[in-house]
């Protein structure tokens, strides 16, 4: 079943005007008039619609049902990936997304090849939350993970929150699988560098701030692998449910 994300209230009942967007892809999709489609608006649960009329860049649904379901992991984490080179961050979200992650935050490092002004930063903020609806609604999530302007890592690294920081570096001790067989599931957020990694200074002040610093084991990963590898190792662990 087609699923859609719209950003307006939902209620049974109601005729609602598809977004030109999910209009669009409605057409691209070839549906027909009573095509039986899922609609999501970010605030959980979905809902059962039937498409009601198709004209040229326009199209309507009649909600007829709503299920509380949802898919979201019973622990959040956040993945703060420094940015990589070209479009390996899209791949990134896309997948972390699917993973089941609550929140990615940019980071812009030391060591970060690309670096974005205002101006491109916003554009590539925008792009980035398309990617976010994208993978929420292939993957069947009823909430949007939230996805935090870019950062300076130097800005971020010194905030304050309730949750555990866990920095993966080769010069950790003990792998993330190690630490979490003996934790119980609980909020937190991975810390990924950019190509080359965080520099020695990057790395000492997060661990002054708090951050505890681990390895994903004797192999040294991709920065657009480790967070998802560390993603998948924390889910088997601890489980989804």
């Amino acid at each position: 079943m087609p699923r859609f994300y719209v950003s307006t209230p939902l209620k049974i009942g109601d005729l609602l005007p598809l977004p030109d967007q999910v209009a669009h892809h409605v057409q691209v999709l070839r549906l027909a008039v009573g095509t039986v489609i899922t609609l999501f608006n970010g605030e959980g649960g979905e809902y059962i619609a039937t498409i009601v009329s198709i004209e040229k860049k326009r199209a309507s649904a009649e909600i007829k049902s709503f299920s509380p379901r949802e898919a979201e992991l019973p622990y959040a984490i956040t993945l703060a990936q420094a940015l990589p080179e070209s479009s390996k961050l899209d791949w990134i979200i896309e997948k972390s997304v699917e993973l089941g992650v609550a929140g990615i935050q940019p980071l812009a490092s030391q060591r970060c090849v690309v670096r974005l002004n205002s101006e491109r930063a916003e554009k590539k903020q925008a792009h980035w939350q398309a990617v976010v609806v994208a993978a929420a609604e292939q993957s069947g999530r009823n909430r949007l993970p939230h996805l935090a302007p870019l950062s300076s890592y130097q800005d971020w690294i010194v905030q304050q929150d309730l949750h555990k920081r866990i920095l993966l570096s080769p010069r950790g001790e003990q792998s993330l699988s190690d630490w979490a067989r003996h934790q119980p599931p609980q909020a937190l957020a991975l810390l990924i560098g950019p190509e080359g990694g965080f520099s020695e200074a990057e790395e000492n002040i997060a661990c002054a701030q708090g951050a505890l610093m681990l390895s994903m084991g004797p192999r040294i990963l991709r920065t657009e692998t480790a967070g998802l590898a560390a993603l998948a190792a924390l889910n088997a662990i601890w489980g989804e449910m």
